[in-house]
């Protein structure tokens, strides 16, 4: 099979243990990038995926906050998919005191306080929240018909724990609207019902002319499972659950050994 376009998530994938990408890595994705589209696939915010891009040498769409936001090659809005701002306010008002929850919108990361969570996710990412009032920012959602493309929730192992099982029980109206899963451990990731990276990675294949069984995309956790059940070579990462593996065409070896440059080099050599 002549593979002709190439899907990446970032963390745990592309970047090592260190948030980093080797040299290795770094060389196989720009000896491909000349030849096929190399699409980074992110829970991440824009602003999150644009240093990694520039980086390796990447010119094409960039796929965030899982599949709810794509940005062309002029970085214009493909797609952007919200959860209504009804949905973010319930979750907010019941559990807002159990766990910290970040809110992101287009390329905007709101937190209410900057506690020992959001130091961590600021430290991971680079990146400089907005500290803001959520009751203020749901209202003005309310009046502008707008809504966040992603809320994360962060805390102890335990209370994510608790939180998941609180969301599969909250009302058919809520559940049915929004897709959860835990990222990691201590993360939840909430969005809109109809995102997913497969969903996303599908749109921007039609608009590159290339076909489902022409595409590999690489990945390491829960999130990224759609995608590998969705491309022509689905691969796991050898520090991907179990889970994840079960369900790849190809396991490959570890983001701290270059797993993703092992892959490039096989099927691109």
């Amino acid at each position: 099979m002549s593979y002709k376009m190439l899907c990446l998530d970032i963390d745990g994938t592309l970047l090592n243990s260190n948030h980093k990408i080797s040299s290795k890595t770094r060389e196989a994705v720009r000896l491909v990038s000349g030849r096929i589209p190399v699409i980074l696939v992110s829970a991440r915010m824009p602003a999150g995926i644009f240093p990694y891009q520039k980086e390796l040498g990447l010119n094409k769409a960039v796929i965030s906050y899982s599949g709810a936001l794509i940005l062309d090659e002029q970085r214009n809005v493909l797609l952007n998919k919200t959860i209504s701002s009804s949905v973010v306010e319930l979750i907010y008002d019941n559990f807002m005191g159990q766990v910290h929850l970040s809110i992101y919108c287009n390329n905007d990361w709101y937190i209410e306080n900057k506690d020992c969570w959001a130091r961590q996710e600021k430290e991971i990412t680079g990146l400089t929240p907005l500290e803001v009032n959520y009751t203020k920012l749901i209202d003005s959602w309310y009046r502008n018909s707008g809504g966040a493309n992603k809320l994360l929730c962060m805390g102890e192992k335990e209370d994510i724990t608790v939180l998941y099982h609180q969301l599969q029980k909250m009302t058919e109206r809520v559940t049915a609207s929004i897709a959860f899963y835990r990222s990691k451990p201590s993360y939840l990731e909430i969005m809109d019902k109809a995102v997913s990276k497969a969903a996303a990675i599908e749109k921007l294949a039609a608009s590159y002319g290339v076909e489902r069984n022409e595409i590999i995309a690489i990945g390491d956790n829960y999130n990224d499972l759609n995608m590998i059940e969705y491309a022509g070579l689905g691969v796991a990462m050898g520090n991907a659950p179990e889970a994840v593996k079960e369900q790849a065409d190809e396991i490959t070896s570890s983001n701290d050994n270059d797993g993703v440059a092992r892959i490039i080099y096989k099927y691109f050599n």
